[in-house]
């Protein structure tokens, strides 16, 4: 028996980060002519692998103009925390792009990565990253404690699992998968961009 593929969120929620794609399905960090889209959960630990071996080159290409890099955070491992961990840092690196700090706050999250089937971080440790990072706790907190965008998140998961996103991470350079590696993902945007 073959299961259905989930159907597309029908719209948009209310409310979406800022620096969110049009489509509202990410955040989009730069504005290079290629993009790389990354799908990624914060309680991943193949995801913190990824963000510590090809964020710094994802960050490059996004300096030197060559890729605009769409991170989806998803809430995909949900059912392996008792408080719905990855929706909820999900929603709070949806906070950290309203303060234009998506990519630090990201990083922290993966740096503190708490283990699976525990309850992840707390509230009051989400804001105390976000303050790593340069943000106001009070300013943070106001977004976070308020759920602002727990919609979102679960947005941005619905929309991948439909479009056919089975794990995390996830990378495409202009639509076509390609391993979630530094190498393949420079070999993929030097050839899309006809870079020797």
């Amino acid at each position: 028996m073959t299961m259905a593929r989930p159907t597309m969120p029908s719209q948009l929620p209310r409310q979406v980060p800022a620096h969110a794609t049009a489509q509202g399905d990410g955040i989009a960090v730069g504005d290079g002519a290629w993009t790389v889209d990354a799908y990624i959960d914060f309680l991943c630990p193949f995801c913190k692998l990824f963000e510590m071996t090809s964020g710094p080159l994802l960050g490059v290409l996004v300096a030197e103009r060559l890729a605009t890099v769409v991170y989806h955070p998803m809430g995909f491992l949900d059912n392996l925390s008792t408080t719905r961990y990855s929706t909820r840092a999900a929603a709070a690196s949806g906070c950290a792009s309203d303060f234009d700090r998506f990519v630090e706050y990201s990083h922290q999250l993966f740096e503190h990565q708490p283990p699976e089937g525990g309850p992840g971080l707390s509230d009051a440790e989400l804001v105390d990253l976000a303050h790593v990072v340069g943000i106001s706790r009070i300013d943070f907190a106001t977004c976070d404690f308020g759920g602002r965008y727990l919609d979102w998140a679960d947005y941005v998961t619905q929309t991948a699992l439909a479009v056919g996103i089975s794990g995390t991470p996830s990378v495409f350079v202009e639509g076509i998968p390609v391993p979630a590696h530094p190498d393949t993902i420079a070999a993929a945007v030097q050839a899309v961009a006809g870079v020797e």
